[in-house]
C-alpha cells in the first residue's frame, strides 16, 4: 500500500510523457487544435473526453487535479484560481434566491464578507450558529438550507468542531456538508471519513509548497445523493453522483472564469511532493511555540488545539492524530503591546498568509476583519489583544529567540 508521501510524489499519471519528464509538462497555453470538425463538436459537447479551452480545462491542471483525487480518495476534483474561488463556485453550484446556508460567525473574515456582502443581497442567506452546539446545527437547518459549511480548524478563533456529528445531523436533513480544510489538507484530515460531502480549499497555503502560487480546490468526495439538492436534481438523475461536478464544470465554474493557471498548477504539484515533511515540522514547531508562550508572563492567553489546556483539545487529538495544524493566537494587554510586539520582530515576517514556509503574524482586528466594527468583532471572536502567529519550518529556536525579542520590549 502506498502512503500519503509516495503518492503525493508519484501519483497516478494520467497518460505517458512523450519525452519521459518526472513531472508534468507545463501547457501554458489557451486553445487546443482538433483533428476535424467534427471531433471538435463531440468535445463542447461532453461526448468526447478533449481540452478544448483552458479556463474549461487543461492537462496541467488535470495532472494536479489526479494527483489530489488521489490523495483524497475522491469521486473528482476541481482545481480554481483561489480558496475563495472554491467557497463561492460550490455554494452558487447549491444554493439560489431564497434558500440559505447554515455556517458561522466563526470564519475568516474574507469568508464572512462573501455570505453578509456578496450572496446575501444576491438572496443566498446565511444562518450563523455555533458549530460546537450541535443542537443549534440542527436547529438552524430548515426546509430551504442547501448546505452547512464550517471550517475544520476555524481561522483565527481555532474552533474544532465534531465533524462527524455535523456530518450526521446534515444528511438526517438531507443537507450536504461542505468543509473548509485549508488549515489541515488531506494530509491532517481526511474529510471523506468523517461524512464531509464537499471539501473546499485554499492550495496557495501549505500545498503551494511555500506562497509560490494561488488557487483552491474543490473536492468532491462522492458521498452525496444530489437528488436531495432541488437545483442538482435533474442532473442527479442524469449524472449520479457527478451531478455536482458537472453542474460546476458545464456551468458556474466554466461561466465564473474561475480557472486555475496552468504554470500555477506546476507549481502546486511541486508543491504535493514535500507536504507532509513541511506539515508536519509546521505542527511540530508550533507547538512547541504554543508550550514556550504559556510560560511568558507577558502573554495573558495561548490558544491552540494542541494544547492539553485547549477547550478543543480532545476533538484536535481524535481528528489530527498527525498535528494540529500550523496556527496558533496569543493575547498581550493591549492593541498597542501588540503593535510594539509585531515591530520588534527581526525575522518572524509581518504578512496576511498562513501556512507559508516562512512564519508570520499578523493582528487580526486591524487587518483582515478591520471592516467590521468592534461588536461584529466580538461575536466573531477577535479581540484588539489578539496575535495570528502563523509558523513556519525554520528552526524553532530561531522563531523562540525572535519572539522573546519582541516580548522583552513590552
Amino acid at each position: 500500500m502506498k502512503g500519503f508521501a509516495t503518492q503525493a510524489i508519484h501519483g497516478s499519471p494520467l497518460k505517458r510523457d512523450p519525452h519521459g519528464a518526472l513531472r508534468p509538462a507545463i501547457y501554458d497555453n489557451v486553445a487546443f487544435e482538433f483533428a476535424d470538425a467534427h471531433e471538435a463538436q463531440l468535445a463542447f459537447e461532453g461526448r468526447r473526453p478533449a481540452h478544448a479551452y483552458t479556463r474549461i480545462s487543461n492537462p496541467t491542471v488535470e495532472a494536479f487535479e489526479s494527483r489530489i483525487r488521489l490523495l483524497a480518495d475522491a469521486l473528482g476534483v476541481i482545481a480554481v484560481s483561489s480558496g475563495m474561488a472554491a467557497i463561492s463556485n460550490v455554494l452558487m453550484a447549491l444554493g439560489e434566491t431564497g434558500t440559505n446556508v447554515v455556517s458561522t460567525r466563526w470564519v475568516f473574515g474574507n469568508t464572512h464578507s462573501l455570505f453578509e456582502h456578496t450572496f446575501k443581497p444576491w438572496g443566498l442567506d446565511g444562518s450563523y450558529v455555533d458549530m460546537a452546539d450541535t443542537d443549534a446545527v440542527a436547529a438552524a437547518i430548515n426546509e430551504r438550507t442547501r448546505a452547512v459549511f464550517l471550517e475544520i480548524i476555524t481561522n483565527p478563533q481555532l474552533q474544532v468542531a465534531d465533524i462527524a456529528r455535523i456530518s450526521q445531523i446534515a444528511h438526517e436533513r438531507g443537507v450536504p456538508v461542505v468543509l473548509d480544510g485549508t488549515t489541515t489538507t488531506p494530509y491532517l484530515f481526511r474529510s471523506k471519513d468523517y461524512g464531509v460531502d464537499v471539501e473546499v480549499l485554499s492550495s496557495t497555503k501549505y500545498i503551494s509548497g511555500g506562497a509560490t502560487s494561488v488557487g483552491g480546490l474543490i473536492i468532491d468526495n462522492g458521498t452525496f445523493n444530489w437528488k436531495q439538492n432541488p437545483k442538482l436534481n435533474a442532473q442527479a438523475k442524469k449524472f449520479g453522483p457527478g451531478a455536482l461536478l458537472n453542474a460546476l464544470r458545464r456551468e458556474v465554474y466554466r461561466n465564473l472564469g474561475s480557472c486555475l493557471a496552468p504554470h500555477n498548477a506546476f507549481l502546486q504539484t511541486l508543491g504535493l511532493e514535500t507536504l507532509s515533511l513541511r506539515i508536519d515540522k509546521s505542527c511540530a514547531n508550533t507547538l512547541s511555540i504554543a508550550q514556550w508562550l504559556q510560560q511568558q508572563p507577558k502573554v495573558t492567553a495561548v490558544n491552540y488545539p494542541g494544547l492539553a489546556t485547549s477547550t478543543y483539545h480532545c476533538a484536535a487529538k481524535r481528528q489530527f492524530p498527525r498535528g494540529a495544524g500550523g496556527i496558533l493566537t496569543f493575547n498581550l494587554a493591549s492593541r498597542e503591546q501588540c503593535f510594539a510586539f509585531q515591530d520588534a520582530l527581526k525575522l518572524v515576517r509581518r504578512a496576511t498568509n498562513i501556512n507559508d514556509n516562512k512564519t508570520l503574524v499578523l493582528h487580526p482586528a486591524s487587518t483582515i476583519f478591520c471592516e467590521y466594527s468592534a461588536e461584529e468583532k466580538s461575536a466573531m471572536g477577535v479581540s484588539d489583544s489578539m496575535l495570528r502567529l502563523a509558523v513556519g519550518i525554520e528552526d524553532v529556536e530561531g522563531i523562540i529567540e525572535d519572539l522573546e525579542r519582541g516580548l522583552a520590549t513590552l
